[in-house]
């Protein structure tokens, strides 16, 4: 997850400068699926508290890659609740999963 993160901030920076001026134009140029690029480029849009946790590692055990690369809301408070609830519902399907300490699932 840091490695989509971060090649997500440095594909939006790239943007940005005018080094591509589409996301068509640098994916062919990355060599990689322009469907790809844009769902990993949605990562720049989550909160940064959120972005924060998943670089520390304290991100709750049911939010994954896979979690992040689907729609998610634009509002911050809707996607802590979102990824929340993606936590809790993990935790019901696998109760055998290791919680992260109750102030670490607050924070997200």
């Amino acid at each position: 997850m840091i490695k989509a993160l971060a090649r997500a901030f440095r594909w939006r920076e790239m943007l940005e400068s005018g080094a591509y001026a589409t996301i068509t134009e640098m994916a062919h140029a990355e060599r990689i699926d322009h469907g790809y690029l844009g769902r990993i480029l949605r990562l720049t849009l989550l909160a940064p508290d959120i972005v924060e946790a998943v670089l520390s590692g304290s991100q709750p055990e049911g939010v994954t890659i896979a979690a992040f690369t689907r729609a998610f809301p634009l509002m911050w408070q809707e996607q802590r609740r979102t990824f929340r609830h993606a936590a809790q519902l993990s935790l019901v399907m696998n109760p055998y999963v290791i919680r992260a300490p109750r102030e670490v699932r607050r924070s997200i």
